[in-house]
């Protein structure tokens, strides 16, 4: 202790020598040097603070449905805090004020945490912490980046990958079960929202995803959603806008984020980065609307990696974090004693947790050695010795040495010798209810989406129509043959390399899903049976539409059946297509490589189709098996020209006449079986349910599991072990 405190003298740092305007450095040296032996008290919201310890008192009523708690607060200058010193923006008057919550208290202790590969030097992300939440109050972990905050929001949450290891014990209500589906909410750092839906639309759809019972019982919940998060004069909104109409700013669709989750009235709501892409008003806005749910009597836990002055004076406790050690844990201004305790204390001018990370960001040292280089190179200023490592040292040995640790573990011990109620499931909404919401509301988003899927329309009918109108009037003589089978070639192939400009579409499809599937208000099976219904309406108006247009410009044969075949052929190619897309998709998660891996896929499929070169006639290896058998353009093609050819005769000179089939020979390769195109039909259907097939394991064991939904601390427990 002594070495870390005499190399904690030379750290740079805010000297409190701020508090005196004549002896502050001149504000050209941002970075100046902590003098031994200056240190005084810590400039907080006043002149003069008095610090007190806390005295927290945990009551669990037998029986009862929450834990109350009693606190004192831990100084006159908290109490001043929490009665307005830092002023809060007050409700307007006739706000709707939140239903009150049950709250639930939550506890670690000893928590560790190690993923291999996660950092440089170390597995461990997550060292030792300890700490707790409490009903109606709002703890928030924070950290320089890359300090471990997601990853401990993660642990305490249960939402860790599986690969990763966690030492240690995680209570609710002082027991060590896992939280049940609907008793806590998690809100990640980047979600996705459906922007083409109002903000009342998309919690309503949420809400049927998530709870059992009727719709109409749905309405009151997420009305409640939309008051907590002050989000009525949004209601009817767009969310990321729609054609022409603007959509909401980020802090509102962060809001409506939140209140997807507050559709099930957690208990305990998890947020990672509530001010993620916000700016100082949004912020403050957003932690004021979290500050007002907390009050209803939920337990909120943030993560946060900085703030203003006004957003600090809204926490009520802090776990401070830095390379996955906890620094302090405690209550907010307790935090600003703690670092004056180890000789660093806040000036005057400078908010609060920009001291904090300033402190503790072993990114500040490429700065000080970058600003040290350029100081020595012109002369000017004397060198500076500052060594963050130390500092973090000094602030880790400090705390634990300090009451403040001991009055955590004293908490924690209280919050855990007595269980308290069990957090129940409120039920889910059925497969077969998730499946119906999930095809409406993709039907509707199609309906709305003229970008994705009505220009998508309009251009395959002006394709069609510019190979209609250049292969027009081939008539049926034995010298159109040729021709006739380059129109449907093309017609094809042209057609799948249009419905690549559908991967956006499909792109943000998966991660709604993703995002849904986090927090279990989907799964796999019910996204992708949705999907496959909703797809059918817009691709089956593709089909006719485009195959009416290019059949009768043509001029195919004129039977109501051909036509008919014609385009259900379209049709399941179109679907066998998209499957193909979904693949592709769901492995790259990218609309770039997407892309580009669509359009080798399908030039080498129409390579490999028959048309260039007889598909008899192709090289054995890859070009014939398996490429030939790959690809959906050889069934697709086939299907059409036996459909056109198969039945029909071609007169040859005045007394003979060829098959169709005999005509074909030398141009492409069909079957003479007369049932072959429904065969080929049946092999374009076995694709389409064999490419999603494939997208449901990608899913499920590769894509979709990205996270531990919901398991069992006890399962992902491990008894704490000494390294």
């Amino acid at each position: 202790m002594e070495e870390i405190q005499s190399q904690s003298d030379n750290y740079r740092s805010s000297s409190s020598s701020a508090s005196s305007p004549a002896s502050r450095v001149p504000s050209s040296n941002f970075f100046y040097l902590r003098k031994p032996g200056s240190l005084r008290q810590p400039i907080s919201f006043e002149d003069s603070p008095e610090w007190e310890d806390t005295d927290v008192d945990v009551r669990v009523d037998d029986g009862g449905d929450s834990i109350h708690v009693a606190t004192t607060p831990a100084s006159p200058s908290l109490s001043k805090l929490n009665s307005g010193s830092l002023p809060s923006p007050h409700l307007p008057e006739g706000a709707v004020i939140p239903r009150k919550i049950a709250g639930a208290s939550v506890a670690w202790r000893d928590l560790t945490v190690t993923i291999k590969g996660k950092r440089k030097y170390s597995d461990k992300v997550i060292k030792s912490s300890n700490g707790y939440a409490l009903p109606g109050t709002m703890t928030v972990i924070m950290g320089p980046a890359k300090s471990g905050k997601s990853t401990l929001l993660r642990a305490i949450a249960g939402r860790l990958h599986p690969s990763a290891r966690v030492y240690g014990e995680v209570f609710v209500n002082g027991r060590t079960s896992h939280m049940a589906y609907g008793s806590y909410g998690y809100v990640e750092r980047e979600t996705t929202l459906i922007g083409s839906l109002t903000v009342r639309e998309f919690l309503y759809y949420s809400a049927l995803l998530q709870l059992p019972g009727f719709f109409c019982q749905k309405k009151s919940v997420v009305e409640d959603a939309i008051h907590a998060m002050s989000l009525g004069d949004h209601a009817n909104k767009l969310i990321g806008g729609h054609c022409y109409m603007k959509g909401l700013p980020s802090g509102e669709r962060r809001l409506v984020s939140i209140a997807r989750e507050l559709v099930m009235r957690p208990r305990i709501l998890f947020i990672d980065e509530p001010l993620y892409h916000l700016d100082s008003v949004s912020a403050l806005l957003m932690m004021v609307t979290l500050k007002r749910l907390a009050s209803t009597g939920c337990t909120l836990i943030l993560t946060i990696y900085q703030s203003s002055t006004e957003v600090f004076g809204l926490f009520d406790r802090i776990c401070l974090l830095s390379n996955g050690n906890t620094l302090f844990f405690g209550e907010t201004l307790a935090c600003l004693q703690h670092f004056s305790n180890a000789g660093f204390p806040c000036p005057i001018m400078q908010s609060p947790s920009d001291h904090f990370l300033r402190a503790i960001n072993t990114e500040f040292d490429r700065i000080i050695a970058m600003c040290k280089n350029w100081q020595d190179d012109n002369g000017d200023f004397s060198s500076v010795n500052m060594d963050t490592a130390v500092a973090i040292r000094t602030l880790e040995a400090t705390y634990k040495s300090s009451a403040d640790a001991a009055s955590v573990e004293t908490t924690i011990l209280k919050l855990t010798e007595k269980e308290g109620p069990a957090l129940k499931s409120k039920g889910k909404a059925s497969n077969a209810t998730r499946v119906a919401v999930l095809t409406w509301r993709s039907l509707l988003v199609v309906s709305r989406e003229w970008k994705h899927y009505w220009l998508h329309l309009i251009l395959y009918i002006l394709l069609t129509l510019c190979i209609g109108t250049v292969l027009s009037g081939l008539g049926h003589s034995l010298s159109s043959v040729a021709t006739r089978v380059a129109a449907i070639f093309v017609f094809v192939s042209f057609c799948s390399l249009l419905s690549i400009a559908r991967v956006p579409a499909l792109l943000k499809e998966i991660k709604v899903y993703a995002c849904e599937e986090s927090n279990q208000h989907s799964s796999t099976l019910v996204f992708l049976l949705a999907q496959f219904l909703s797809s059918i309406p817009f691709l089956f108006l593709i089909s006719i539409s485009s195959s009416l247009v290019f059949y009768f410009l043509v001029g195919l044969e004129d039977q109501f059946s051909l036509l008919m075949y014609f385009v259900l052929n379209f049709f399941m190619t179109l679907l066998v297509n998209e499957g193909i897309m979904l693949v592709v998709t769901t492995l790259w998660q990218d609309v770039f490589c997407s892309v580009m891996t669509l359009l080798c896929i399908h030039v080498v499929m129409m390579l490999s189709a028959g048309y260039f070169r007889i598909r008899n006639a192709l090289p054995g290896p890859v070009w014939m098996y398996p490429m030939s058998y790959i690809a959906f353009h050889t069934y697709s093609i086939q299907g059409l020209l036996e459909n056109e050819y198969l039945g029909t005769l071609f007169a040859v000179g005045q007394v003979r006449t060829i098959s169709g089939f005999q005509a074909l020979q030398n141009v492409y390769n069909i079957s003479l079986d007369n049932t072959s195109k429904w065969n080929n039909l049946l092999v374009l259907f076995l694709m389409a349910v064999g490419y999603r097939i494939f997208v449901f394991i990608l899913l499920c064991f590769f894509i979709g599991r990205k996270v531990s939904v919901l398991k069992s601390f006890k399962c992902n427990r491990v008894t704490t072990n000494t390294s």
